[in-house]
């Protein structure tokens, strides 16, 4: 073990920096700035421009044939930056005006900032050709999707105008949307632009297209003419009001409530948040998306509350995400009641605080009580977090992580093994200068009443990405008796390895841009039987990207499954279960296509064929997009699955449709509908929400949900919602 933790900081100490260095300027102004779209100020002519961009797709070896110039100003309470991009006409993809659009797809630029120079978190901005804002945190070194969060919200201003050839963009960004050290004269920058009319995507600081192309291995330096000061950061409350009705017509009970609370946010220095909530309510947060679960586990969904979102990445980014998370943060505010059922539990207040203590130190503190629910034997809980992350060498960080949940006083219905949760422990994030070495190391150890072994969990994840090769070395270990009951873990007892082997080739001509070979062995024994193997997925895979953007994906997946206990995974009422203690091999092929995003109409098609556990499964996989640009867009998700058990196991045809209708009135007028059928929970249900966005982050709701159960096509519950909320700085 020794040897091993040696070789990593020997890895991330002799990482060779990246070889290109850009810089731009930032000019110091005193006067004032329209955001018009116009940059008709004299200034803007005297800052002089990062341009010179590359392509990264599809090359990473030219110029970008489309350039954009990108200036930037600014005085004591803003950053002002002004963008031209050069386009080959006016056919521009803008889908809708809703805020936080996707980049795939869509014409637009997007700046990142790294206000830290610590190579691991950045703030991300970026408009499409109509001025449509989208904000995006950034963690992990953006190494991958999952350190790129678009649920989080700031408060800027932006316009712009429309030209034969090219588009204007003017910005102002107040200086407390970011979080930065004060009187600082540098950030790290950089900026990608999608140019849909060119099928160019293009990058200032040029990324290799092994890379992710918002990675924070490449990045230039942005020097302010004076240093930063204090970013004066006000005080912000955002009280709500909010009036539900609704009816559960299976008891026949009818609820209406009025309910008030708020956030409030106070910022520390210059680099710290503290967020504070009383009585919050998230009704208006959309409803998740269905989907059907054929295994034996638990579905993790992704967090939406913007409580939770700021600085996430200290709180939920630790140990191994599929297996082992210790800390997911949807499980506060859900509880099980006497009955084994997911009910929601009451938030009665919350408090973190979150950033940077200094250039190299990261303090996450979090603090939440839920209130008791008697009547269906739920206690009044606190849950604490707290983490500290230091950084290390060039983009390497060492992270502590203390968790508690702990019933705030005796319960006669509380178990004596449920009084407290708690989960102490330590993880080494690696990430070397150009991120072609990265890895994850953790060991967390967990406290229950009455448990003293067994109950730790401990991961490595060792990765290389060059061009032509991709390797993995990783594993877990997740003992019996380990517990986060505030975490994400899909089951104890396994020791797995799932190491990876890419091929890749970067043909020069022809329709494919890149394709690649792949191999992912995933092996699970069960430590406390002796180390029986219980499970194996091995993948073979081949997939290529196409020039014109589709993407193509053909998988073979051979899997062994030891059932230990009876399954159904028809989920048939009253169906037979396939025994338990008994060994299932299955094969199956998997087809995954991905058609032109550029197009008014794309598509996604998935079939798979093969051997299920006994029998056979057949499943299609489709998703369509149309947009009636920039006014209506919408979307379709549907999922097939027949399967095919012997006599006397059940059979089954499982469907689910969602489809999404998307209309933006305007920048600040958006009504979505969300509708679900499944058939597996013989379930259909309505979510629509107009949303008035009247001032900045500032906003009525109106939510109506309906639900119906098809057996009968009965209605099961129906209710309304009412919610204004309203952002005042003090």
């Amino acid at each position: 073990m020794k040897k091993i933790f040696f070789l990593i900081l020997l890895i991330s100490s002799i990482a060779n920096a990246q070889v290109e260095k850009k810089t731009v300027y930032v000019k110091y102004i005193q006067q004032e700035i329209t955001i018009d779209g116009k940059l008709d100020e004299d200034v803007w002519s005297k800052a002089k421009p990062a341009t010179n961009f590359y392509e990264y797709f599809p090359t990473d070896t030219a110029q970008a044939k489309q350039q954009a110039e990108i200036r930037f100003l600014f005085d004591d309470k803003n950053l002002y930056v002004g963008i031209k991009v050069n386009g080959a006409g006016r056919d521009y993809v803008v889908p809708s005006l809703r805020r936080d659009f996707r980049a795939g797809g869509n014409d637009n630029i997007t700046l990142l900032f790294d206000t830290f120079n610590d190579g691991t978190n950045a703030f991300v901005f970026g408009s499409n050709p109509m001025g449509v804002q989208r904000e995006v945190l950034i963690s992990g070194g953006g190494n991958d999707v999952s350190g790129f969060n678009t649920a989080w919200d700031a408060k800027w201003f932006s316009e712009s105008t429309l030209h034969d050839d090219h588009y204007i963009l003017e910005w102002a960004i107040p200086l407390y949307s970011f979080k930065y050290r004060e009187g600082e004269t540098k950030w790290r920058f950089n900026s990608y632009h999608f140019d849909t009319q060119t099928n160019e995507r293009n990058t200032w600081i040029r990324i290799p297209q092994n890379q992710t192309i918002f990675s924070l291995a490449y990045m230039g330096d942005m020097v302010f003419e004076k240093p930063l000061g204090k970013s004066k950061s006000p005080i912000w409350v955002a009280p709500f009001v909010n009036g539900f009705s609704g009816k559960d017509f299976e008891t026949n009970e009818g609820t209406n409530t009025f309910t008030f609370g708020g956030d409030a946010r106070l910022t520390v220095g210059n680099s710290m948040n503290l967020d504070l909530t009383i009585n919050p309510d998230f009704s208006q947060v959309e409803v998740d998306q269905q989907v059907t679960n054929l295994t034996r586990f638990e579905i993790g969904l992704p967090e939406r509350r913007q409580f939770f979102i700021e600085n996430s990445d200290l709180f939920g980014d630790f140990g191994n995400s599929r297996d082992s998370n210790p800390f997911f943060s949807r499980r506060i505010g859900i509880a099980r009641n006497k009955n084994d059922e997911t009910i929601e539990n009451k938030i009665i207040a919350g408090a973190r605080l979150s950033g940077k203590i200094n250039n190299n130190l990261r303090l996450g503190f979090l603090n939440m009580q839920t209130q008791e629910d008697l009547d269906n034997e739920i206690p009044s809980v606190n849950n604490t977090v707290i983490s500290l992350q230091q950084k290390m060498f060039s983009r390497s960080n060492l992270n502590f992580l203390f968790i508690n949940k702990q019933a705030t006083k005796d319960y006669s219905f509380l178990a004596p093994e449920d009084r407290y949760n708690r989960v102490v422990g330590i993880d080494y994030r690696l990430a070397s200068a150009d991120n072609t070495w990265s890895g994850r190391y953790f060991f967390h150890q967990s406290f229950s009443p009455g448990v003293s072994s067994k109950d730790y969990s401990a991961g490595f994840n060792t990765q290389y990405n060059d061009r032509t090769f991709g390797v993995r070395l990783s594993g877990v270990f997740v003992g019996d008796n380990y517990r986060s009951d505030l975490g994400f873990i899909r089951r104890t007892d396994i020791f797995k390895i799932n190491p990876q082997f890419e091929l890749k080739f970067w043909p020069k001509k022809g329709a494919i841009q890149r394709h690649s070979f792949q191999l992912t062995p995933i092996y699970l024994w069960r430590p406390n039987l002796n180390f029986e193997l219980s499970d194996y997925t091995v993948i073979s895979r081949w997939s290529a990207n196409f020039r014109n953007t589709a993407e193509l994906r053909v998988s073979m997946f051979n899997r062994f499954t030891k059932l230990y206990d009876p399954f159904d995974p028809t989920r048939t009422d009253g169906g037979l279960e396939l025994p338990g203690n008994a060994d299932y091999y299955y094969t199956n092929l998997e087809v995954d296509f991905r058609s032109d995003r550029r197009k008014v109409i794309s598509y996604q098609l998935t079939p798979s064929i093969g051997q299920f556990y006994n029998g056979n499964r057949y499943s299609m996989r489709v998703s369509m997009n149309w947009r009636t640009q920039p006014y209506l867009s919408g979307s379709i998700q549907m999922q097939y699955d027949r399967i095919e058990l012997p006599d006397p196991y059940p059979s089954a045809s499982i469907l689910l449709v969602g489809p999404r209708f998307d209309v933006t009135f305007s920048k600040s007028i958006f009504w979505a509908t969300f509708i679900q059928y499944s058939n597996q929970r013989q379930n259909f249900s309505v979510n629509t929400r107009l949303q008035w966005r009247f001032a900045p982050l500032s906003d009525l709701f109106v939510v109506y949900n309906d639900n119906y159960n098809t057996a009968l096509f009965t209605p099961r519950f129906r209710s309304i919602n009412l919610k204004l909320t309203y952002w005042i700085n003090i």
